[in-house]
């Protein structure tokens, strides 16, 4: 039986710690992120980018470069691509997200292949490591995670009437091809920011988990940012002490304590109405 102590061990080592601190920052970030990209129906966006990232990380380690800053350039650069295809031709954005990213994840596996993974293997980088991570993640995510939160504090308005109705949005005058933009940039720094602790193959399902169970708990926008958030940051604090006493990656355990918080929202949800009609034929 596990003992307290065997609990808090794990917290003696520097990059355990440094682990979770980001697992909880990233997880609050991504739900936050994720409300945006659940309501626009735009779940595959996560998973795409990651990917499209991982490509971004092979050419950086190729051609020479600092492999944050060319993985960075290269999930912008793919970020906005998508979003230029779709508002230039009549292709839906899941079919431009597909084309984009796929190819830019076949490019970087063919290149990890021929030349090898850059800086670290290959399964750490698709599934998440915590040995990984290291005191810049710390101090990179906390930065993402304050340009989201000044992004979304002054551009609230105007993300929330493009989210909801683009039509409208543009006859207030809110410049939306501008806020897709930029929100396909935080996007893709939030990807690269947690690339580390969940591997790019799991972050679409931080992205997507936390704000589906929000969703499912209320109807308020507010609140669903507010509940996201909290829900990511348990599920990155809660699996990340998993990985480590489970010994397994921190993505997987990550992404299954989130979908812990799925079901128990959706057999509680299914519960609650089954009640509600029961008292409603009652009376």
């Amino acid at each position: 039986m596990m003992l307290a102590a065997d609990l808090f061990k794990p917290f003696e080592f520097e990059f355990f710690r440094n682990g979770v601190i980001v697992a909880t920052l990233a997880g609050a970030l991504c739900g936050v992120v994720g409300c945006y990209v659940v309501l626009r129906n735009m779940s595959y966006i996560g998973h795409g980018l990651s990917h499209a990232i991982f490509g971004g990380y092979a050419v950086a380690g190729l051609i020479g470069v600092n492999l944050f800053l060319g993985a960075g350039a290269w999930g912008v650069i793919t970020a906005l691509a998508i979003g230029g295809i779709v508002r230039r031709r009549p292709i839906g954005s899941d079919a431009a997200i597909g084309v984009v990213t796929t190819a830019s994840f076949a490019l970087g596996l063919a290149l990890v292949q021929l030349y090898g993974s850059p800086g670290q293997n290959a399964d750490a980088l698709l599934f998440g490591n915590v040995l990984g991570v290291t005191f810049a993640d710390v101090w990179l995510i906390v930065a993402v995670s304050i340009g989201a939160a000044l992004f979304i504090g002054f551009g609230y308005r105007q993300l929330l009437f493009t989210t909801f109705d683009t039509e409208v949005a543009k006859a207030t005058g809110v410049r939306t091809g501008l806020v897709d933009g930029l929100l396909m940039v935080l996007l893709s720094a939030t990807v690269l920011a947690t690339m580390n602790v969940m591997g790019v193959t799991l972050i679409a399902a931080n992205l997507v988990v936390p704000a589906v169970v929000a969703r499912m708990l209320t109807d308020s926008f507010g609140r669903m940012l507010g509940y996201a958030g909290v829900i990511g940051a348990v599920s990155g604090f809660v699996g990340m002490n998993a990985s480590y006493h489970l010994d397994v990656a921190s993505g997987p355990t990550i992404v299954l304590t989130a979908a812990t918080f799925f079901i128990v929202a959706f057999v509680a949800g299914g519960s609650f109405r089954r009640r509600a009609g029961t008292v409603a034929h009652a009376h």
